[in-house]
């Protein structure tokens, strides 16, 4: 994989070619979030998402996939988010919303999933309780910055916030089953919140795994 590639704009907004955690990550899908209101496109968010490189040597079995065969495979996607890799989700606001109007998409999103999956008992309610509280206050202006960040070896997960002027904010995830959902939120193939993110990450991963 080269890292010598050049910034990617995703509707305007620019994505670095990587991203330095506790080892350099690379960005491997782009889209936005977006609604339809009265035939107009709305759109909300950009989305980055950077993955270890090692993520291909746990994909093996898709080699040979094409990127629409992949991005129709839930199970490749259930195998990026189970991989235990270090991977992070930047995504940059492009319609100012309020942070509590973000909270409550999430912990709908992640409520749901954790129902469907018989998952949602006292400690999960209590932290997506927190997260939601965390965005209680804030106000995602435009270009504002919201990272996910999912360390390689344990099931947590960090959240921090940046809006320009302000100090950015962190809380830190530390229920597994809660922390699976936000990542079946960003990553999770035809349930996820953005379609074209998860086309651009098919994309990407077909040709790393053809490689």
């Amino acid at each position: 994989m080269g890292t010598e590639a050049e910034t990617v704009m995703v509707d305007e907004v620019p994505f670095p070619p990587q991203f330095n955690m506790t080892k350099p990550l690379i960005l491997l899908g782009h889209g936005i979030t977006d609604i339809e209101i009265h035939f107009l496109q709305i759109k909300f968010t950009a989305i980055g998402v950077y993955l270890d490189p090692q993520i291909v040597s746990h994909l093996e079995k898709w080699k040979g996939k094409s990127p629409s065969e992949l991005a129709e495979d839930d199970d490749f996607f259930e195998a990026i988010i189970s991989a235990p890799v270090e991977k992070l989700v930047r995504v940059v606001v492009i319609k100012e919303i309020k942070g509590s109007q973000y909270g409550v998409q999430l912990e709908s999103a992640v409520r749901d999933r954790l129902a469907a999956d018989d998952k949602y008992e006292e400690e999960e309610e209590e932290a997506l309780e927190q997260v939601v509280d965390f965005f209680q206050s804030k106000y995602f202006k435009k270009d504002s910055v919201l990272t996910f960040h999912f360390p390689a070896t344990s099931p947590t997960a960090e959240i921090a916030f940046a809006a320009e002027g302000k100090e950015e904010s962190k809380i830190e995830v530390k229920n597994g089953n809660v922390v699976e959902m936000i990542q079946k939120w960003y990553l999770g193939g035809s349930r996820g919140v953005s379609a074209t993110t998860i086309t651009s990450l098919a994309t990407s991963l077909s040709a790393e795994l053809s490689k």
